[in-house]
């Protein structure tokens, strides 16, 4: 029996599965390991943890595995690539390792090699496309500050930036109902304590950095509810997001011949949970991209990974 390795490690959470030839064996789950998000010792701690779980649930030994697809947000620095590596290895995995971009297992998840364009909107988003010379062509996944437009961080960030200004203009109630709601999540009482927060950037023995992302479902709920800034927000998310498949597009036309049809899968959190930001995000795409088709439900970014273990 093969054992093969898959693991998904997004913004937000860290998944596992091992396999064989032909069936799954067990699957594991823990925080996210990313880099940006949480400290190196941390994030040995965590992935170590997981592969233990896995292994154990699996009733193998991980030095019995023999190839390992680690699909990783931030693939793209060396130190990442170093890290990833060295934790896998640090953890007694046998076998061959491949590092790649989150984004790239989600994209094989879908189309198995095939042309097409993936969007992942979670966390951070970040769009990738395949042309029919098997190409690759990208766009975003430039991180929260510099980037990252239309995902979950994105919307909370913006929605509390948009409610301020709302705030300055004394632009009626929508603004006060998103800052009430907004507070109730991240655990202040006062709009002080909320701006002190938000612009913080290191701990503080009171404090951490907050993580817009977790109020990315609190901008859904007041949006549900009527409140016009929050639905302005998610309106806006979903046309970035199809902004950046427009652009991957394009790149991919100008290199290579276009597929017959235009497909585009997602994931994440943000267009699987949020309908305003997924509708907006269809009917945008399939306006510019005459003949594209968004497929119905999200792809598994896991199964992209045990494709690609098992095929490489």
């Amino acid at each position: 029996m093969t054992l093969y390795l898959a693991i998904d490690a997004g913004g937000t959470k860290t998944r596992c599965l091992l396999a064989d030839e032909t069936r799954m064996l067990a699957r594991a789950e823990t925080g996210t390991v990313k880099l940006m998000r949480v400290a190196e010792a941390e994030a040995d701690v965590r992935l170590r943890t997981m592969l233990d779980e896995v292994a154990a649930g699996a009733g193998v030994l991980l030095d019995q595995v023999a190839r390992t697809c680690f699909g990783l947000a931030g693939s793209r620095s060396e130190s990442v690539q170093r890290w990833a590596k060295g934790a896998i290895a640090a953890a007694g995995v046998g076998g061959e390792i491949s590092i790649c971009g989150d984004e790239e297992i989600a994209l094989d998840a879908a189309f198995h090699g095939g042309p097409g364009i993936l969007l992942i909107a979670g966390t951070g988003s970040h769009c990738v496309g395949r042309a029919s010379d098997s190409a690759l062509h990208s766009a975003g996944g430039w991180g929260p500050v510099l980037g990252d437009e239309g995902s979950g961080y994105w919307i909370g960030l913006e929605a509390v930036r948009a409610a301020l200004r709302a705030k300055d203009q004394e632009n009626g109630g929508d603004a006060a109902g998103l800052l009430l709601e907004v507070g109730r999540a991240f655990g202040v009482e006062s709009l002080g304590e909320l701006v002190a927060l938000g612009n913080l950037r290191v701990p503080c023995k009171a404090m951490s950095p907050p993580d817009f992302a977790l109020l990315a479902p609190v901008v859904a709920r007041c949006a549900e509810t009527g409140n016009a800034l929050a639905r302005s927000i998610l309106r806006r998310a979903g046309e970035e997001l199809a902004a950046q498949v427009v652009l991957v597009h394009r790149r991919m036309t100008c290199a290579a011949p276009p597929a017959a049809l235009i497909e585009v899968a997602y994931t994440g959190s943000v267009l699987e949970q949020i309908g305003l930001v997924r509708e907006v995000f269809v009917a945008q795409v399939t306006e510019a991209l005459h003949g594209a088709k968004v497929r119905d439900k999200p792809v598994d970014p896991l199964d992209g990974a045990l494709w690609r273990a098992r095929r490489d």
